[in-house]
């Protein structure tokens, strides 16, 4: 089969190969589908730079989400038949970028009927990682204000539909007039382009002095600092990634004075240690996908060809929605 292989480390465009490679064979608890669609997510970017907390051996295929049809079964493998479309994530070294790949049926599920393969195949990571952030840790409520920071890319869409089904105001913050259209589409309250507008002062605004409940942070740095000068009372700012760069660095004290929560999440923790948690999640965004609440924005449809110019993309942060290899 044709796969996208990461012999070396350094930016996708440098390090990602197209060969030909041996087809994968399903362990014990293992699938292998035939790869339907398979999004670029920033992991990917990290483990192509070398920088993320799974350190894969060279050389491998990324894809860490995918939609697939089942083709092969390993020994222990229920609920499951071949030809089941389904979506999880990608088992290294076969992540989805390739023909062929290898999903861990402990973190597999069947794709809702109601979402294309490329909709369906970008549900799992970053609708998970809002879901998890917003509801068990932010213990989000109706008519509470979030701030959505990098909100036209893949986890900040999810988490603009997602907090908009939770009844929250939402608003959305990103670089530029085209993702600010983005957002507006996705259903943000309020947008604020960054490039041109002070986010504090505008959140500030909006909120009578108030400031955002909850702020969903996966960019880190001057992002994070300036969070933390219009969280509200009681708030809480969900640490979700550092994108951007340089990591969160939390004052406490000032958490302490402005008597705020500063919230973690480390979503892939829930599948090793509470995995019925993400089999419930997975139920409630199926129903919410059937019910139309939540809807994956695809911007751009890639060929096999073409997927490590899309990752280029995604690390050098012009992409909006989600950019999906469809095979």
């Amino acid at each position: 089969m044709k796969a996208w292989r990461i012999g070396s480390l350094g930016e996708p465009k440098d390090v990602m190969k197209l060969e030909e490679v041996s087809d994968p064979t399903p362990g014990a608890g293992q699938l292998v589908v035939k790869v339907l669609a398979s999004p670029a997510n920033f992991p990917d970017v990290l483990m192509c730079r070398g920088l993320y907390q799974v350190k894969p051996e060279l050389p491998f295929t990324a894809g860490v989400e995918l939609c697939g049809e089942v083709v092969a079964l390993g020994d222990g493998v229920d609920g499951f038949q071949i030809g089941d479309r389904v979506i999880g994530g990608g088992s290294l070294p076969y992540g989805g970028f390739g023909e062929l790949a290898l999903m861990d049926a402990a973190t597999t599920f069947p794709a809702p009927e109601a979402l294309t393969d490329a909709e369906a195949s970008s549900l799992y990571i970053g609708y998970q990682t809002g879901w998890f952030a917003l509801h068990r840790r932010a213990n989000i409520q109706p008519g509470e204000t979030l701030l959505v920071h990098a909100a036209a890319g893949g986890v900040g869409s999810a988490a603009i539909q997602l907090g908009k089904a939770a009844g929250a105001t939402v608003i959305g913050v990103v670089g530029g007039p085209e993702k600010a259209e983005v957002a507006k589409k996705l259903g943000a309250d309020v947008v604020i382009d960054r490039h041109t507008e002070d986010f504090v002062k505008v959140v500030k605004e909006v909120t009578g002095g108030k400031g955002a409940d909850v702020v969903y942070d996966p960019v880190g740095g001057d992002t994070y600092d300036r969070s933390t000068k219009c969280i509200a009372f009681e708030g809480r700012i969900l640490i979700i990634g550092f994108a951007g760069g340089r990591i969160q660095e939390a004052a406490l004290n000032h958490s302490l004075i402005k008597n705020y929560s500063i919230v973690g999440l480390h979503w892939g923790l829930y599948n090793a240690l509470a995995p019925d948690l993400v089999a419930e999640c997975h139920r409630e965004l199926t129903r919410m996908a059937d019910e139309g609440s939540i809807k994956p924005l695809v911007s751009e449809a890639l060929s096999l060809e073409q997927v490590a110019d899309g990752v280029q993309r995604l690390a050098d942060g012009t992409t909006v929605g989600r950019v999906v290899y469809v095979a």
